[in-house]
Order: structure tokens, then C-alpha cells, then sequence
């Protein structure tokens, strides 16, 4: 699996730093932001190094669509029944901080104090 030793999400992936997951298979890791702009808000990453959105290819559809559909399931067992965002931030003028390919998920009540 392509990772990238020098990526704060590639080193939470391999455990060498802790995070409060959400979720987890062989694919894919969800885990808690830490620093919520949501009452509820978890990163959607994948294992796999993958920049960001503008990276992905063909070879990722499979993946992306694993994401995507991970979202709905995450926010029901974390008590979100009445609406949430999904965001991939892509680049520098597309608010990416992190380059490694993450989908933020948030709801709850609202207002947010940000997004």
C-alpha cells in the first residue's frame, strides 16, 4: 500500500499517532476531528497515500464510492438523523490543509461555530 512516512494521516493510520476512530476496515479509517467545527465531525480517510481529490483517478472509483457511502452509515450510528455536510477540501485555493485525501463529515445542531 502506497504511504507517505512524512503524512499526519499515514502515521495515524499505521498507529504511530492516536486518534478516536470512528470506524475501520481494511480500506478505509474514520476518526474523530480534532478540532470540530460541528457538534459531530469525522475525517473519512483512505489507508491508501492519495494527495487529494485532483490525484484520484479511474483506479479509485471503487474507493471513493466506499467513502462516500460510509458517510450516511457513520452519522446514524453517531446519532446524526436530521442532516449532515460532506466535504473534500482539494488544493491550496480549495482550503486543503492536509494533503492526503480526507472527507470531512459533520452534523448535529446547528449553528456551527464554523463551515
Amino acid at each position: 500500500m502506497n504511504t507517505d512516512p512524512d503524512c499526519i494521516f499515514c502515521k495515524i493510520v499505521a498507529g504511530q499517532i492516536p486518534a478516536k476512530k470512528a470506524y475501520e476496515d481494511a480500506e478505509l479509517l474514520a476518526f474523530h476531528d480534532i478540532h470540530p467545527w460541528a457538534p459531530v465531525h469525522v475525517l473519512i480517510i483512505p489507508k491508501l497515500h492519495l494527495a487529494s481529490l485532483a490525484e484520484a483517478g479511474p483506479e479509485h472509483e471503487a474507493l471513493l464510492g466506499r467513502m462516500l457511502a460510509l458517510a450516511p452509515r457513520l452519522m446514524r450510528e453517531l446519532g446524526v438523523n436530521d442532516g449532515f455536510r460532506s466535504v473534500i477540501n482539494t488544493g491550496p485555493n480549495g482550503g486543503q490543509e492536509v494533503y492526503h485525501l480526507h472527507m470531512h463529515v459533520m452534523g448535529g445542531p446547528r449553528p456551527w461555530a464554523r463551515g
